[in-house]
This record gives structure tokens, sequence and C-alpha cells, in this order.
């Protein structure tokens, strides 16, 4: 019974979504480089936590809900969700870099997962569900690269999340955007993301917003 409460959870759970949108139509409507924001590009499971988590830290302007790490054009759900895309369930992290750091990010990222978890995190599974953290350029790929150094005496197992190059980023269907805000008492938001976010607000109380 247990396993199945967990599987009816569970972010892929399609009767939990709305299905029936396939075109990505959620666009930026501001031009954040001009104004003088930074972006991070992060993979750690289902994309409804790690939006919600993100848009809680200081510093953080938006947070968008996407698929990145694949090897196909235009994915969608659907099509992220059978594994075959190579894509990974992913949010654009929109920041002010006078206020909050690539650095503070990149340990939000770690503090907010179970490291160790391969292809996926809690009760999603599947490569569309796993941890990647993306780098733009050398010093962001150094700061990743230290921060693991630093984590992995800490476990017996290897720290899961893959390192890689950013090269796009693909908005997820609109209905996926602040899913948490849009719908605080959907089951999986309640069992699955909200205890994950106390788990990292008891971890990083002091990154987040008043």
């Amino acid at each position: 019974m247990k396993k199945l409460i967990i599987a009816l959870l569970v972010c892929n759970f399609t009767l939990a979504c709305n299905t029936t949108t396939t075109k990505k139509v959620f666009k930026d409507t501001v031009d954040y480089k001009a104004k003088g924001y930074e972006f991070a590009y992060f993979a750690s499971g289902c994309f409804w936590c790690v939006e919600a988590i993100y848009e809680k830290v200081n510093g953080v302007k938006e947070v968008i809900s996407g698929y990145s790490g694949g090897h196909t054009e235009n994915p969608t759900y659907e099509a992220s969700n059978t594994g075959k895309t190579g894509h990974a369930e992913a949010v654009k992290v929109i920041y002010d870099p006078s206020i909050v750091s690539f650095k503070t990010l990149v340990d939000v990222y770690f503090n907010s997962q179970n490291v160790t978890q391969v292809n996926g995190q809690g009760p999603d599974r599947g490569s569309q569900y796993r941890s990647i953290i993306f780098y733009s350029n050398a010093e962001e790929k150094e700061i990743i690269d230290n921060a693991i150094k630093l984590l992995q005496p800490n476990y017996s197992q290897p720290i899961a999340a893959e390192v890689t190059a950013f090269e796009k980023f693909w908005y997820a269907e609109e209905y996926h955007q602040d899913y948490k805000k849009k719908h605080p008492n959907h089951p999986y938001i309640k069992n699955v993301s909200n205890p994950r976010f106390e788990k990292f607000k008891a971890k990083m109380p002091e990154v987040l917003k008043k």
C-alpha cells in the first residue's frame, strides 16, 4: 500500500498533470541580462520542487521550469517522461549577482537534494529526474568542482550529479510554471515538495527571503 501511495504522488503521474498541452508557451517577458541579472541552470528531480526552493532564495528574481541536457529538439513533458529524449527536468534561475553568488546557488543545489541518489530524487525515478549541474564558463565549472571535492568525503557513495556544459534550455509547458503556487494543496506538493523544502530550510535558513 505504501508503494502504491508513493507511486500516485510522483511527478510523472499523468493524471496529476494537464498533459493535453504539448507546446511550450511560457516565454521570458523581460530582458533580464540588460537589467544586470545572470542565469544558472540546475536539474535535481521534479522541477516543481526545485523551482519552489530557488524562488525562496534571496537575490533570485525568477525561476523557470524546463528541460535540458538531452539530444532532441523541442522536448515536451510527455516525450521527456519516456526517458528517450535525454533531457532532464531542469530550472533556469534568474538571479542578481550583487545579492547572491553562483557559489551560493550551488550550495543551495547540493543542500536541497539527496546527493548520492542516481537517476532520481525521492520517489521520482528515471533519467529524466537525474541530477545535473550546468556550467556556462570555466569559473562556474571550478566552483562546482570545488563544491563536489569538499562534499564527497562526507559520503561513502559518489556524488551523483553530472557536471555538464550548458547548451540549451527548453521552456516547459505553461501549466508547469509556478506549480506549487498554483496548486498548494496538490498531494505531491504536500507530501513530497513541501517536506523537501523544509529539509533544505533547516540547513540554509540564512539564504532565504525574509
